[in-house]
């Protein structure tokens, strides 16, 4: 081992063969003086004696240092105090030694106060997640049950469906129609019916519809039929300035849907709505086709065409088969004391084409009929 003076203090290097031995090398630092360590010289030199007797003349040593083993340690007087000092010492590079703060000495490593935040914050959030999920599961609403009816239920994605019917028409069949709000339309629909009872409509309750889809049809264009729907619209279909009530903006929007309510939900009934003949009458699809079927017979102007299915035994509530059967001349009467002019005619001849269009086998489409 060799030392070195520099500028008054010892510069000490171990080899690892020393610290491989279990030594401890102690370094004492000195002023140039000579008068640091003068209470110790006794016991340093005896140390010295000691160490040289036991390493056989190996370890050598210089002014202002003392090298020993443990093992060669007192265990009392001022070693003593040495060896308390050196318990914990921290290496550093180059063999060396410095001694470690109290407060570093031994101690077992501990949570850092950033860690212990993160803990305390993840154990919060848990806890708030799993008190969430309980009280969600507590309180989340059960499925209104509804009153079943023997009707067919709502019609899905009702409401999407008249937005979406809404703006075909507006915008791309009667462009002319292109002011009115879908949206204000669609919600006055949903507002006649929901939260309601489906069996107590009125026609207040379709009042606001009515309003924002009002729409004019000129005079001699208007359509009526009974028992022949297919037919009917088949015709307006081809000649497109002719309308039928399903022609129209809320006709239009209305055709084929099933809609109903309850008036403990505010909720569509999904599963039933109230036949018109097993439940009652005053529901709210039969209630909404009488209002807007009277609206439109009563806007119309100039000549009305009355499509009627004659190849049925009840065309007009009685039997009929054509223009002179009972049931005919009792429309007749009708219109009549409301000073309508009434004519009829059996196999209308655009009618009988666009039926020969559809079934051009039929007996009735050939030449020579």
């Amino acid at each position: 081992m060799l030392f070195r003076h520099l500028k008054g203090k010892i510069r000490v290097a171990a080899s690892p063969l020393l610290l491989n031995s279990f030594q401890v090398l102690s370094v004492f630092t000195a002023a140039a003086s000579g008068r640091a360590l003068k209470d110790d010289v006794g016991v340093r030199k005896e140390a010295e004696e000691r160490q040289v007797k036991d390493n056989k003349g190996e370890e050598h040593f210089q002014k202002g240092a003392a090298l020993s083993t443990l093992a060669a340690w007192p265990p009392v007087g001022p070693l003593l105090r040495l060896r308390r000092a050196l318990t914990c010492m921290d290496p550093m590079p180059n063999h060396r030694f410095r001694p470690v703060p109290r407060d570093e000495r031994c101690s077992k490593p501990s949570l850092s106060t950033k860690g212990k935040v993160c803990l305390g914050i993840t154990v919060l959030c848990v806890v708030v997640a799993i008190t969430a999920v309980v009280v969600g599961v507590l309180l989340w609403p059960q499925a209104s049950k509804h009153k079943e009816w023997k009707g067919t239920g709502s019609t899905p994605y009702f409401s999407e469906i008249v937005l979406g019917r809404c703006y075909t028409y507006t915008q791309v069949l009667r462009p002319e129609l292109r002011h009115k709000d879908c949206q204000k339309i669609g919600k006055a629909f949903t507002n006649a019916f929901l939260s309601k009872d489906p069996c107590g409509s009125t026609e207040q309750d379709y009042q606001l519809l009515m309003e924002l889809t009002n729409q004019s049809v000129p005079c001699h264009k208007t359509v009526l039929w009974s028992k022949s729907s297919e037919l009917a619209h088949l015709y307006t279909g081809v000649l497109r300035d002719m309308f039928t009530l399903e022609d129209t903006l809320l006709g239009y929007i209305a055709n084929g849907l099933m809609w109903c309510g309850d008036a403990s939900s505010s909720e569509m009934n999904y599963q039933s709505c109230p036949h018109w003949k097993k439940d009652c009458r005053s529901n709210t699809i039969s209630v909404f086709w009488n209002t807007v079927s009277k609206r439109f017979a009563e806007n119309a102007c100039g000549v009305v065409q009355v499509v009627l299915n004659g190849s049925i035994s009840n065309t007009f509530d009685k039997n009929s088969h054509s223009c002179l059967s009972p049931s005919i001349n009792d429309l007749k009467l009708i219109l009549n004391r409301r000073n309508i002019t009434f004519t009829c005619q059996d196999d209308y001849w655009p009618i009988r084409l666009l039926q020969c269009v559809k079934s051009p086998e039929h007996v009735l489409c050939s030449s020579a009929a």
